[in-house]
């Protein structure tokens, strides 16, 4: 594993216990950043055993010599002694687990949704300002301004690193779940790169389990834990042999993780018995019907997608709709839902374009949309995609 590789992974983690420690998280980011700084010298191509334990540790110790260095007061003085001592008790609450109870406290009310939301994809996510802004089809320049605020907000109002009552969860919820489905889409499509960063995958999988775990009973949490297995069961069959993308309707579903399927059915399930729809147990449902059987349910699933419409109108939903539709009832009706969508920026869109004018016959309007998702396309292995599909309608060019 190379140090680029030990980042992606270990980042969130590693900011999480060292803001637990330190109760400063603009203090433990530096660190952790600093210790990466360090590492790049000391492993030489070679990390330790345990690269996390060592970032940490490391981290732990440049900032006991940056408090030393800087404090001008009894109380720096104090807090650099009292990470000279061992691990201090755990701290009482029902959220145990570091990054979770990071995520609870970047989502604390007194931020604004997308402030919350881009904190903890940088903090606990380790992504970087373009790959959030991708996210949310804002500028760059916006989501910078977000997190710089976001952490002058929790210093300034002196907000606590803590764990939630009880009584405090419901509310911080619907950011907390924003945050893991983001979390998992970038490790199911890389902003840039690969394709794939399935360490993000895995992250999201293990704390929305975490969370499931912390309230049993809520039907959205309980959905995105189902969303994100029955997505990553499909993982394996999503790339080819040389790493190229494979759509879904060209999967070999012998690759999908059955075990995964198997638990994410049973709590879409659970879910259907509380009869409370919401849009994670919605969009839960339409991969249950993609991994129920040989092949998928068109008209079911744009059942479902109608239904996802009025819970959540917006133009992703409507264009994940028209895949639907045109299975139903052909490209053209598709192409006339999505033809006055406006998503700057969103290579999706004209990709989708690209294909149902395909699948109408008209070339020279596909090759148009395609080279506009080429332009737009910032992973590696969607732009190839794209541009063997261009390549197949104007052959030898």
């Amino acid at each position: 594993m190379d140090l680029d590789s030990v980042y992606r992974a270990e980042y969130g983690r590693c900011v999480a216990t060292l803001t637990r420690l330190l109760g400063d998280i603009g203090l433990a980011e530096e660190a952790v950043q600093d210790a990466f700084a360090v590492a790049v010298g000391k492993w030489a191509g070679a990390p330790p055993a345990n690269p996390g334990a060592w970032i940490v540790t490391t981290a732990r110790n440049r900032a006991i010599d940056r408090l030393r260095r800087e404090s001008t007061r009894e109380a720096r003085h104090a807090q650099a002694l009292l990470l000279h001592q061992p691990a201090e008790p755990e701290e009482a609450g029902p959220v145990r687990d570091d990054q979770l109870r990071m995520i609870f406290t970047c989502c604390h009310p007194a931020l604004s949704p997308l402030a919350q939301t881009a904190l903890t994809l940088r903090l606990l996510g380790g992504l970087e300002v373009p790959e959030i802004a991708r996210a949310y089809l804002v500028p760059e320049a916006t989501i910078s301004q977000r997190i710089v605020r976001a952490k002058k907000k929790i210093r300034d109002a002196g907000i606590p690193y803590r764990v939630p009552e009880a009584a405090e969860l419901p509310d911080r919820l619907g950011p907390v779940l924003t945050v893991l489905y983001l979390v998992f889409n970038e490790g199911y499509t890389a902003t840039s790169g690969e394709l794939l960063r399935t360490d993000l995958c895995a992250e999201a999988v293990r704390l929305a389990r975490a969370l499931a775990e912390l309230m049993p009973g809520e039907p959205e949490v309980i959905g995105l834990l189902a969303l994100l297995l029955l997505t990553e069961a499909r993982r394996p069959a999503r790339v080819g042999p040389a790493g190229e993308l494979v759509v879904l309707a060209e999967q070999d579903r012998s690759r999908w993780n059955r075990e995964l399927i198997a638990e994410g059915h049973e709590l879409v399930r659970w879910c259907l018995r509380r009869d409370q729809p919401g849009p994670y147990q919605l969009q839960a449902a339409i991969n249950a019907v993609h991994t129920d059987g040989r092949a998928t349910d068109w008209a079911q699933v744009l059942a479902l997608y109608d239904q996802l419409l009025r819970h959540t109108p917006n133009p992703i939903v409507v264009l994940n709709r028209a895949v639907a539709v045109a299975e139903v009832h052909g490209p053209a009706l598709a192409l006339a839902t999505i033809e006055e969508l406006d998503l700057p920026g969103y290579h999706l869109l004209p990709a989708t374009r690209a294909d149902l004018l395909t699948r109408l016959g008209r070339t020279a309007a596909a090759v148009t949309a395609y080279d506009e998702a080429i332009g737009l396309a910032t992973n590696d292995t969607e732009r190839a995609f794209l541009e063997s599909r261009r390549a197949n309608l104007v052959p030898g060019n």
